[in-house]
This record gives structure tokens, sequence and C-alpha cells, in this order.
């Protein structure tokens, strides 16, 4: 049997949906692509040339990621987005942390009664109370150092590591600075040995690509 008349027939309906006109009017033509350009369209399940659609797969491909945001935007968030999300996570960090040193204390002060209501109620006082205790210090630091982060990028106008450096160093000598001179550089050393660690392993990739290619 012949299907060279029913193939040319669903040619010629199928161009009523791609341009051709009727009268007589020729079909358009199906454009006829190579394996490599089919290849990879990202078309699961179904064929990659439909014979409804006079459509260059090749426009399907996206090989750049898109997104969506107002004018001006940045894709990464900046300090300033972050430093919600820096205060929440160590106030419950704190309170975690906080919450297993006062069960390990209440335990250890209590060790000598008996299991009774009172015992109980004494380990759970002490649990609530270091629990408050470290979310407060843990959320004053972040605070601080997010507010640090937030001023020092908008007075430089760029976004680094030795904002993150000079921030933690600030940080640890204002909340140590009740302590007195000495107590202040103790804790801006500890804040700037923190965030300098940090900083290191940020960009620890970086410096051994760099250092890859001086010894080559």
């Amino acid at each position: 049997m012949d299907n060279s008349g029913t193939g040319g027939g669903l040619r010629a309906g199928f161009g009523l949906f791609s341009g051709g006109g009727a009268g007589g009017a020729a079909a358009a033509p199906v454009p006829d692509y190579s394996q490599p350009d089919l290849s990879r369209v990202p078309l699961t399940g179904m064929s990659p040339l439909s014979p409804y659609l006079n459509l260059d797969p090749r426009y399907l491909i996206q090989d750049t990621e898109e997104f969506i945001l107002p004018t001006g935007a940045n894709k990464t968030r900046g300090r300033f987005e972050l430093a919600f999300f820096t205060i929440g996570g160590c106030c419950m960090t704190g309170a975690a942390i906080g919450a297993v040193n006062g069960l390990r204390l209440g335990l250890k002060e209590t060790r000598d009664m008996a299991w009774s209501k009172p015992r109980n109620v004494q380990i759970l006082n002490m649990v609530t109370r270091q629990g408050a205790l470290w979310a407060n210090t843990l959320g004053s630091l972040a605070l601080l150092y997010s507010t640090f982060g937030v001023v020092i990028e908008k007075v430089r106008g760029a976004e680094d590591d030795l904002n993150t450096v000079a921030a933690g160093s600030l940080t640890g000598l204002l909340y140590k600075s009740t302590a007195g001179l000495r107590g202040a550089a103790r804790g801006g050393f500890a804040g700037f040995v923190l965030t300098g660690l940090y900083a290191l392993y940020n960009n620890w990739d970086h410096i051994k690509g760099v250092s890859v290619r001086h010894s080559l």
C-alpha cells in the first residue's frame, strides 16, 4: 500500500496550523533537523518534533539559569537579608546548647537527691535558665556582627571577606568592652581569629588553585 498520498495529506493538513494558506497554497515545509540538534532538546516522554508545531527545538535549550528579580537586584542575598537568618539561627543554636548544658548541670547538682518532683523542677529550672542565657548571648553576638557587617558594607560599597573579618573583630571588641581595655583587646582578637578562619575556609579552593598555578 502506498503511504505517500496519506503522508502528503497529513502534511497539507498540518500546514493549516503552521502558516499554510487555503485555496491551493503550498503547505509550510517541515524543517529537517540534524541528530545533534535534537539530542540536546530536554523533552521527556514525547517526540522531539511535533507535527502540529513548526518550532526549532534549539530554542528550547536553556544554557543559563533564569531568575525573576527586581530591577538592579542581585542573584545572591546581601548581608541585610542574611542578618535575620543569622540572628534567628544563633538564638536557636544558643537555646539548644544552653538546654543541654542546663541538663548536665541540673543532673550534676541534684545527683544526691532521689528522683522526685522537687528534683525534676530543679533540673527544669536549670535547663530553662541556661537555655535563655546561651540564646541571649549568641543572639546578641549575631546582632552586633550583622549590624557591623551591614554598616561596613554600605560604607565601603563592596562585599568581600574584609567586611567579615572587620565585623567579627568589632563585635568581639564591643562585646567585651565592659571588661576593660585588656578584655576588649582579647575579645577583638578572638573575633578576628574566628572570622579569619571562616574567611580562610570560604576561600580555600581559590587559594589552592592560585598555589597550584604558581607552582606550575
